[in-house]
């Protein structure tokens, strides 16, 4: 068998995990051919592709980033290109020109709908979740998360010296458009006083409220920690100095929390899920996203995936632990 590999959407921590455990898996155990498909589905448009031996995927465990490189391409927007051919049919001819058995399509949300419809052509696909925002529905967490959550908390961890210091409010945002994951978790471990989801939304009020609770304790400094989903990261810090008078100052984390090399527990999440994807391939079983599931590795239909997205409960453990120990969640 012969099956290609592309990684598409933003860079992740554990994406060149993942790729060297599917590749070394089918080289070493199965036996078969692999190439990297470059720039995500760009590069299948234009067969833009590299052959994936040992050697190439050999010190790939704890690096960042992608050697494959990726694009933010969507060929399903109906697009035509010069020739007039529909970007849906020079999927199908890349993937029959490069005599694939299989594409694995790494990515989070956007690519597997992306490569669900391109299992809906009728091409064999199997795709491998990764995102820091652990929102993809059908997996208990991706990579790349636990290594968002040790930056995002370091960072965290270093805010308490300069706020207690100055007797400041410090608000840190954090990456999560929809989802607060990385909000919870890291504000959780890094001992924040507030924490807003964009799953709950916020009051000021009740927020100045528990800065100023704090002071009455003794405590004359606080840490907010935002998910980068509510966008009122400035308008929050203003509101906060003005309600409570107390200097505000604020940090945008950014792209940071996505390089760099991945965590140990995410090079072993990465390794499983590309082992699971290539013995998936091997028995045949196509349209599906390899998932964990219990701590153990699993997969969903890619259909059940498509278009849905996995958010913070108000209900999650760490939410009713948190409130119960006074911490504020601004609601």
């Amino acid at each position: 068998m012969k099956i290609g590999i592309l990684s598409s959407g933003g860079d992740c921590p554990g994406i060149n995990a993942a790729i060297r455990g599917v590749g070394k898996t089918a080289l070493t155990h199965f036996g078969m051919d692999v190439i990297g498909i470059k720039s995500g589905f760009q590069g299948l448009l234009v067969r833009d592709f590299m052959p994936l031996d040992d050697k190439a995927l050999s010190g790939l465990l704890n690096l960042g980033g992608t050697i494959l490189g990726t694009s933010r391409e969507k060929p399903f927007k109906k697009l035509l290109d010069g020739n007039g051919e529909d970007k849906s049919q020079i999927i199908i001819d890349s993937y029959r020109k490069l005599k694939l058995d299989c594409l694995v399509c790494i990515g989070g949300n956007g690519t597997q709908k992306t490569a669900c419809k391109v299992s809906q052509l009728g091409l064999n696909v199997i795709g491998i979740p990764k995102t820091i925002d652990n929102d993809i529905w059908g997996t208990d967490v991706t990579f790349g998360f636990d290594t968002a959550v040790a930056i995002a908390t370091e960072a965290i961890d270093r805010l308490h010296s300069t706020a207690s210091s100055h007797n400041r409010v410090m608000v840190i945002e954090l990456m999560g458009h929809k989802a607060g994951w990385i909000t919870l978790y890291a504000g959780m471990a890094g001992g924040a006083d507030v924490i807003l989801l964009p799953e709950l939304g916020f009051d000021i009020k009740k927020i100045n409220k528990a800065i100023l609770d704090r002071i009455t304790k003794g405590k004359p400094y606080s840490i907010v920690a935002v998910a980068e989903g509510l966008g009122l990261e400035s308008r929050i810090s203003r509101m906060i100095e003005d309600g409570t008078g107390l200097e505000t100052r604020e940090t945008v984390l950014g792209y940071v929390q996505r390089g760099g090399s991945p965590s140990a527990f995410d090079r072993n999440l990465s390794t499983r899920l590309g082992g699971y994807a290539t013995e998936l391939i091997a028995k045949g079983e196509f349209g599906k996203m390899v998932s964990l599931k219990d701590d153990k590795i699993t997969s969903v239909p890619l259909e059940e995936v498509s278009g849905k997205v996995k958010l913070v409960p108000a209900s999650h453990d760490l939410i009713i632990h948190g409130k119960r120990m006074g911490i504020s969640f601004g609601v």
